[in-house]
């Protein structure tokens, strides 16, 4: 390198400019870092300092936790003739804390970064242990990650640093020490050796030039030490309870109305603020002209797409929406074009962002609640829901809990954990749009077809007919399980099914061909929207998983299966005779005590 370049880079002004800028709240803070590349070194270790020793802290410029610290230890000392022996939490009698315990298992283990357990907990933190990131989840269930955990380098969220300090009573030190070395020496350098000791505000630091003699082809070095502090937030801005300030509730005021010149009402969805049964008298002092807490409020079918592409964190029910165990709201789901709520539940159950999201969707009332939704929520009886989507998942847990209740064993495999979105998110789609109409129907393939228990199925086919079934799957397999048996009113099942297959792997899973159109004459695609024909498809899947319930349900399964058991162990036992070892005089098999066996067998 050059004498100049490498003039400029001993001096480190920018490294100083940018250990001593201003800290955003909602950067990510390196807190925990330790890099070396070519004459360049950088170490960073972050540690909580007793907000009563930031003087003392800042008298010098050495670092008051080293990384090697942390780490639970002891001490002996003499106190008035005595020996003492004292525990010390993180290793130190001077009240720092770390925030990144360096874990080291002297090389029979790898060594890996560790950020604070109780600054996790304060935070709740989820780790994501595929990304090695720390995330916390809001009220709302809003994501955000706060930490992020590498090999050499941790970054940490500034504003959970701050909450964090404010609760403990702590400053943020942020110790340094960057180092930089040169082939030149100082004098080509314009430098002289020794020591320039600095304090500004709340950062104190030593910059120090010096000669290397020749290490590593080096003859001078330039090195940073020292520390930046860090103020906590006030404790009202911590974010924890009870020192966080309480901060007024916004509610969102939605579309209830429209009056004679067509212009809409909107009203706040605030309940205090609305007329409730339970108040007849209006003893809350409720304006008068307030609309009712049990006001209908409509909304564009699609307000819920947002919610069915995220499974993983909400659930869509039947007259509920759920976000985890944060919160949840009754829905009425009951229409073909349109969702409906309470205005009272909107405001009450609803966080603040999520009512901004429904707002978006809002239109003017064109109707009532639906009757399921008013029978359960007004009248408070039960009442079955009549749309595709619910009957189908009903339907699907009733099959689930008839096979394991007269079987034994689950007729459809319960869909793993990665593909448990596909019965999820399945329902009648709010727009004709072919990209959700394709995954609709792909889903139902998988939870219908794809999911078949083969080995299970194989159990109906006796033994001497399992070579029919050698090298059949899925609805192959099913179709001979049944007609073997003469299991009345399977045809038009299976024919439902194999037309699904085909949708599946001719439009879903495929490019879109011949095969495709044809399939999709039998549908009707062209004469009908894609919502519609979806529909229609749900109510065939309900009426096949009906008829597998009431296979399973009339016992003919398990009367199957044990005929079956009994004809293959007759086989097997007259291949046995004469050669068995029985354990008897005569070397006979009591066949009356394995057939019972068998029978009493699931």
């Amino acid at each position: 390198m050059s004498i100049d370049v490498d003039k400029r880079r001993l001096l480190q002004v920018q490294t100083l400019q940018h250990i001593q800028r201003d800290l955003k709240l909602n950067e990510m803070l390196p807190v925990y870092e330790t890099y070396t590349e070519g004459y360049s070194k950088r170490y960073i270790y972050c540690v909580l300092i007793p907000s009563a020793h930031i003087e003392k802290a800042l008298s010098v410029s050495t670092w008051d936790m080293e990384f090697s610290q942390g780490m639970p230890s002891g001490m002996i000392f003499n106190k008035d003739g005595k020996e003492v022996r004292e525990y010390l939490r993180y290793g130190v009698d001077n009240g720092v804390e770390p925030l990144i315990i360096d874990r080291s298992f002297q090389g029979l283990r790898d060594d890996y970064r560790e950020v604070s357990e109780e600054f996790r907990l304060f935070h709740d933190l989820y780790h994501d242990k595929k990304t090695n990131q720390y995330i916390k989840i809001d009220e709302d269930g809003n994501e955000e990650v706060v930490a992020v955990v590498k090999p050499n380098y941790v970054q940490i969220r500034l504003k959970e640093i701050r909450q964090f300090l404010a609760i403990k009573e702590r400053h943020l030190a942020i110790q340094f020490i960057f180092s930089e070395t040169s082939t030149q020496t100082l004098e080509k350098l314009g430098f002289t050796a020794g020591d320039e000791d600095r304090q500004d505000d709340l950062m104190r630091w030593i910059q120090r030039y010096g000669d290397l003699d020749g290490i590593n082809n080096c003859r001078a070095f330039s090195r940073l030490v020292g520390k930046r502090i860090v103020k906590p937030l006030p404790k009202a801005k911590s974010g924890f309870w009870p020192f966080a300030e309480v901060s007024e509730e916004e509610y969102t005021s939605f579309i209830i109305d429209v009056n004679e010149n067509g212009d809409e009402l909107v009203y706040t969805s605030n309940p205090d603020e609305l007329k409730t049964p339970a108040d007849p008298g209006n003893i809350r002092g409720v304006d008068e002209e307030a609309p009712s807490y049990l006001t209908p409020v409509h909304f564009r079918k699609k307000v819920l797409d947002k919610y069915y592409y995220e499974p993983s964190k909400y659930t869509v029910e039947d007259s509920i929406l759920r976000c985890g165990s944060l919160w949840s709201v009754y829905i009425d789901n009951h229409h073909d074009e349109i969702v409906c709520a309470w205005l009272g539940d909107l405001g009450r159950d609803l966080p603040y962002s999520e009512q901004a999201h429904w707002r978006q969707y809002n239109i003017p009332p064109t109707g009532g609640v639906s009757r399921t939704y008013f029978t359960r929520q007004i009248e408070a009886q039960f009442a079955n829901s009549d749309r595709p989507e619910h009957t189908f998942k009903q339907r699907y847990q009733d099959l689930q809990k008839a096979s394991q209740t007269h079987l034994g064993w689950q007729w459809l495999l319960p869909l793993r954990t990665a593909d448990t979105h596909h019965l999820q998110s399945l329902r009648i789609p709010a727009t004709d749009e072919q990209r959700d109409f394709d995954g609709l129907v792909l889903s139902l393939a998988k939870i219908l077809i794809d999911s078949l228990n083969e080995e299970s199925l194989k159990k109906l086919v006796p033994a001497g007919k399992q070579e029919e079934i050698k090298n059949k799957r899925g609805i192959s397999l099913l179709e001979v399980a049944l007609d073997i048996n003469n299991l009345e009113g399977a045809d038009a099942h299976i024919a439902f099914l194999r037309k699904l297959q085909n949708l599946r792997s001719s439009g879903s899973a495929h490019r879109k061909g011949k095969n495709y159109l044809k399939i999709a004459a039998h549908f009707n695609v062209e004469n009908q929207s894609l919502r519609h024909i979806f529909a229609n498809i749900l109510n065939s899947a309900s009426d096949t998983l009906d008829y597998f319930i009431i296979l399973v349900n009339s016992g003919r399964i398990r009367e199957i299966i044990k005929r079956n058991q009994i004809k293959n162990a007759y086989t097997i036992l007259d291949e046995m005779v004469g050669s068995v070892d029985s354990g008897t005089a005569d070397a006979s098999v009591n066949h009356d005590e394995v057939i019972y066996e068998l029978q009493s067998k699931p």
